[in-house]
């Protein structure tokens, strides 16, 4: 493992967003779908993919609040551009669990 410091991890912007919009990504290499993530006026909406079909139907994910690195530079995804990283943690069985706060907050929340 490899040890950064603390100036290197506050570089990293993590924020709290709202999942506004979930579409099927069928030109995905895996099964993933399409997301447009609220980060609110300051950051605004961004894009993301995200390969979380085998735990998160379309309707768990609408309103569902996320945390997310929105500094990367946008990367292209097959026909879309990523503009943010949904974060998520891998089960045992490869699929992925989502970061998420367990009580509301609001769009753009930093993490502390």
């Amino acid at each position: 493992m490899e040890h950064i410091n603390w100036h290197d991890f506050q570089r990293v912007e993590l924020r709290i967003g709202t999942i506004v919009e979930v579409q099927d990504f069928p030109e995905a290499r895996n099964p993933a779908y399409k997301l447009r993530v609220d980060f609110g006026g300051n950051i605004g909406i961004k894009k993301s993919s995200a390969q979380i079909t085998k735990l998160y139907s379309k309707s768990d994910l609408l309103g569902k609040q996320v945390m997310a690195v929105v500094n990367f530079p946008p990367k292209q995804i097959g026909p879309i551009m990523s503009e943010c990283l949904v974060t998520g943690v891998h089960r045992e069985d490869g699929a992925v669990v989502l970061v998420s706060p367990d009580q509301p907050l609001p769009n753009g929340a930093r993490l502390a």
